[in-house]
């Protein structure tokens, strides 16, 4: 009997160390989640702000200094973080979705700042603006589309995206006024909106712009 006892005692003893060593593993991973979270959080945060105080200084200055600014890559920077949120199977967590309505406000301002230069920056960059839905093929695969001209053409081109589904009210009105509607992908390029997949080629030839870029380097070779 004691020795069932002492055989008793010692699978408790094991059984409650695994169990303690896989909360404290879980617990782990949870904190580290939630830093990496509160960080992004705080990154959007700053930038949301440093979006606001930007368009009141820049709306007045000249062409060259209004676009000579490191946003357009600190969107880009972000987009790629909370696409590797969402690829690991985070998008749907409450904490993601909030960092993404703060992220989709702050592209907003952006875009509305470049449009808002219009009439005296004809070489402003050329917004895409790009509607998705989780559990879509070929918005996955436009998404790389995007990825690949957005590194490309950092100069000429400003990519946002936007996931159709958030409950954001001025996210919703921008769709509306782009006559955005599922099935999804859709981008919209110099006020037109096309839907379906659109390939690398595809957008440059929507983009003329881009192809004079290339032609240009390729000459200077």
């Amino acid at each position: 009997m004691k020795s069932d006892w002492k055989k008793y005692a010692l699978a408790f003893v094991i059984t409650a160390g695994i169990f303690i060593t896989a909360i404290s593993i879980s617990n782990w991973f949870n904190n580290h989640r939630i830093n990496e979270i509160r960080g992004l959080q705080d990154s959007i945060s700053i930038n949301i702000l440093s979006s606001e105080t930007q368009f009141n200084l820049l709306k007045d200055a000249a062409c060259t200094d209004l676009f000579s600014s490191a946003l357009g890559q600190e969107l880009g920077n972000l987009s790629d973080r909370l696409s590797y949120m969402e690829s690991i199977g985070k998008g749907s967590d409450s904490d993601v979705v909030t960092l993404k309505r703060y992220y989709s406000l702050l592209e907003i301002k952006d875009f509305l700042l470049i449009n808002s230069t219009a009439a005296k920056c004809p070489k402003r960059p050329i917004p895409i603006l790009y509607f998705y839905q989780a559990n879509c093929p070929d918005c996955d695969r436009q998404g790389e589309v995007l990825t690949y001209i957005r590194q490309q053409y950092p100069d000429i081109v400003r990519v946002y995206s936007f996931d159709y589904d958030l409950d954001v009210s001025a996210l919703k009105t921008l769709a509306n006024i782009h006559k955005v509607n599922a099935p999804l992908p859709a981008v919209i390029i110099k006020n037109k909106t096309y839907t379906g997949f659109h390939s690398i080629e595809d957008i440059q030839g929507l983009i003329p712009e881009l192809n004079a870029t290339s032609t240009a380097t390729t000459t200077k070779k």
